[in-house]
């Protein structure tokens, strides 16, 4: 048969090599084929998997690269290492290459954040320090330039070896994107979804020199420091509660009801309302709470009176009017609706009194006979 014989049947026969890698790790990006003296056959068997790439290196030249399916390997399917090894006719020797097999999946939930607060200047807080984490997703989109680049020599590459770089890029390019969109702090929620997007086309540039695609970039959330959000949630507190005043008026109102249901717990609320000091506040509130008529109030949109000429409100029918002016109480006074017995108040009296007790209003009688004595 001769030599060159005895040495295609053994390619061609049960020594033909089969290449190939099934992964069983989640994480794996590369992996190299072993192989003693890195010797492979002239006829041997490629087998690339879909989201797999197998890239062939020629003592550190970057050979051949091949896609998903099934390749005999020989002079007329290895056209750049051929060249390398400057083969003019077929061969039938054994060829020493690296083969290293890339997985081209998709990577998700890759995390990143800031390690150190991003320094602002917010057009409502003034300077402020920012934290930032979210989420990513990366694949390998070339292949050859990323085993050349990051790979190398390494027999296998994991994604925890890469991510630390991909996250430094990360952050740098969040940190200056964040401060030239000057976008106030408040309404950074609402623009996670835009900048996640224009990020991800930012980086992209970065990416391409390792031969990687940026697939998702995700911004879940961007935190103020503790001292700032607990100064807005006392804030919203303030915007919920409203007129304070009014609030105060009826915790006070509050609590004295629950005191009157439990004596014991009275003496206790008097020395609460002593020690906050809410004579100033509420006396007057609280003192008119214990008289027959609540002081009443001027409705909304009346302007206050002029000084020494407080408006008067009187007690007709057991309905309150009011405010009367002096022309409405001359009028009211000459059609009947006012009388000597008709309860008046106004800002400063403590109680409601009858109108023929008060001097000012005498003048409203003065004409009028007083009511004719019992027979």
């Amino acid at each position: 048969m001769g030599i060159f014989g005895a040495i295609k049947e053994k390619a061609f026969g049960q020594f033909i090599d089969v290449i190939e890698w099934v992964d069983d790790a989640r994480n794996t990006l590369v992996w190299k084929f072993p192989r003693g003296d890195n010797e492979i056959k002239n006829g041997a068997q490629l087998i690339v998997r879909e989201s797999q790439a197998a890239v062939f290196l020629h003592e550190g030249e970057l050979g051949d690269v091949y896609k998903p399916g099934r390749v005999e390997l020989s002079t007329n399917n290895i056209p750049i290492l051929t060249t390398l090894k400057s083969w003019r006719y077929a061969f039938n020797s054994p060829f020493k290459a690296d083969v290293y097999f890339v997985n081209t999946r998709q990577f998700t939930d890759q995390k990143w954040g800031t390690a150190n607060p991003i320094m602002l200047r917010d057009a409502e807080f003034g300077p402020v320090r920012l934290r930032a984490f979210g989420s990513y997703a990366f694949s390998v989109a070339d292949p050859g330039k990323f085993v050349f680049t990051l790979s190398g020599t390494n027999p296998v590459l994991v994604s925890e070896d890469i991510s630390g770089q991909l996250r430094n890029i990360l952050v740098s390019r969040f940190a200056d994107a964040l401060g030239e969109a000057k976008i106030p702090a408040l309404d950074l929620a609402a623009n996670y979804n835009e900048m996640g997007d224009y990020l991800r086309n930012l980086l992209q540039k970065d990416f391409d020199e390792y031969g990687v695609a940026l697939n998702k970039f995700l911004v879940e959330n961007i935190s103020l420091p503790p001292e700032v959000e607990q100064a807005l949630d006392k804030r919203t507190q303030m915007g919920i509660l409203g007129d304070l005043n009014k609030y105060t008026q009826f915790q006070a109102a509050t609590a004295l009801g629950d005191a009157a249901k439990n004596p014991g717990a009275a003496g206790n609320m008097m020395g609460m309302l002593a020690g906050v000091n809410l004579g100033g506040v509420m006396g007057g509130n609280l003192q008119s709470a214990f008289t027959p008529a609540q002081a009443p109030t001027p409705p909304a949109g009346v302007p206050p009176p002029l000084p020494g000429t407080s408006p008067w409100f009187a007690g007709i029918n057991g309905k309150q009017e009011g405010p009367l002016d002096a022309a409405a109480l001359a009028a009211k006074s000459a059609a009947g609706g006012i009388t000597r017995d008709t309860l008046m108040w106004r800002q400063g009296m403590r109680d409601w009194q009858k109108a023929g007790e008060i001097g000012e209003l005498t003048e409203l009688f003065a004409n009028v006979p007083p009511p004719l004595p019992p027979a």
